[in-house]
């Protein structure tokens, strides 16, 4: 019998665009364990050199974000994901040729994770964007359902992998993959024959800081895009609060082996399909503000069986497992709904600058994450820091039950697009 495909699958432009997704996201997983372990098997660099190098795929989010929202909506934008993809490509092709001839530095190292975590933040801001041009706002919650459910089962195939192939191809090699992996995402984005929408004509444009604040002044007027902002901005210094301090507490305190580890985090990466199954299905939840405020105090649940886990023990090893069956499917739910409801209620033409404005908040909470993680992980201890995360993605929930998104039974119906 032969497959039967319904819904998106008979979609030509969108399986051509979430072929080219996929690829990259796998690409990109695989790219930045081998980036580092370029840096430590084939540099020898030092812890210092290791921050600068993470410091680099971080701080261009945060640099570049608004500005990459104004050119995202000033021009089309599936040629800037394809030249995004392509500048990927070109730059982390330099790597594996440098080490052939015997001329790989740090410095190289760190112009490359520069260049492709910036024009990663060009791809990201135009596939978001671009995905509103491609399908009907029905069918947002789908399409976002299917990008991120192959995201999931890329990143526990990369996971399986990217260890594998830094150990027999070296850092470099594995890196050669990661690059024509870009390629082809670029190949597969060139087959979309969908057209996009016209552009504003350039005599009518403004300054690129008026129109960047044209995207900030969005954020904070729509009631329903600023609730789920804050919210954001909450998670992500939440998040970034757990990432610089739950491996050191699982390995050194509690004495989890690191390959024990990887193989209940990748666990993560196949209940998180479970969230992306369930994000069109929000009225089992009672509707979609509900669901998504459930969702947000599900993950602060499950965040906290990570503290929880005191022993290497069967109860310690459930309560990680815990973690990520609870954790992954509900931020997955959450992140797919998230992204379709501000998609859905933003006019087209600003829908770029509203995305960078968002995440130009949400990099910048992940700074003072990453400091206030840092800080409180030294003085006050590592288990007590993952309590402190717990705690504020627990308000974040708060805050969503007391906003307008929490009366939300359904996705609003399509805004009118602004008008020039």
């Amino acid at each position: 019998m032969r497959p039967s495909f319904t819904g998106l699958w008979r979609h030509p432009d969108f399986v051509r665009l979430w072929a080219g997704e996929t690829i990259s996201v796998f690409g990109t997983l695989i790219g930045g364990l081998a980036l580092s372990f370029t840096a430590i098997l084939w540099l020898d660099a030092t812890p210092l050199a290791l921050s600068v190098l993470a410091a680099a795929q971080l701080v261009p989010g945060f640099a570049v974000g608004i500005v990459a929202g104004v050119w995202v909506d000033r021009l089309r934008r599936r040629p800037i994901m394809i030249a995004a993809d392509v500048g990927r490509f070109l730059a982390l092709a330099t790597i594996p040729l440098a080490a052939v001839f015997d001329l790989l530095t740090i410095g190289q190292l760190y112009s490359v994770a520069l260049t492709t975590s910036t024009l990663t933040v060009f791809f990201d801001v135009a596939y978001q964007a671009y995905l509103p041009t491609l399908v009907t706002r029905d069918e947002l919650v789908e399409g976002n359902a299917k990008l991120t459910a192959s995201a999931s089962v890329a990143e526990v195939a990369s996971f399986s992998l990217s260890g594998w192939l830094v150990q027999l191809l070296t850092g470099p090699g594995a890196l050669l993959i990661d690059a024509v992996s870009f390629l082809g995402s670029a190949l597969f984005l060139a087959r979309i024959k969908a057209a996009e929408p016209p552009r504003a004509p350039v005599e009518g444009r403004e300054s690129i800081w008026r129109e960047a604040r044209d995207g900030l002044r969005v954020v904070a007027r729509d009631p329903v895009v600023r609730s789920l902002a804050v919210a954001n901005v909450t998670l992500s210094c939440a998040s970034r609060m757990v990432g610089v301090v739950f491996l050191l507490y699982l390995y050194r305190e509690v004495g989890f082996d690191p390959g024990v580890l990887g193989m209940i985090f990748a666990v993560g990466g196949v209940t998180s399909l479970a969230g992306s199954f369930l994000a069109g299905r929000s009225h089992l939840f009672g509707g979609l503000g509900p669901a998504l405020v459930l969702s947000v105090f599900m993950r602060a649940a499950g965040m906290a069986f990570m503290p929880l886990a005191s022993s290497v023990s069967v109860a310690g090893t459930g309560l990680l497992i815990g973690n990520q069956v609870v954790t992954d499917p509900a931020w997955t739910f959450y992140e797919i709904n998230d992204v379709s409801l501000r998609q859905g209620v933003t006019p087209h033409e600003v829908q770029g600058r509203m995305f960078a404005s968002v995440r130009f908040l949400e990099f910048g909470a992940m700074l003072l994450g990453a400091a206030f993680g840092g800080i409180l992980g030294q003085t006050v201890g590592l288990r007590e820091t993952l309590f402190v995360a717990v705690g504020l993605t627990s308000l974040a929930g708060v805050w969503l039950a007391l906003s307008p998104v929490a009366r939300l039974r359904a996705m609003p119906a399509a805004v009118v697009e602004a008008r020039g």
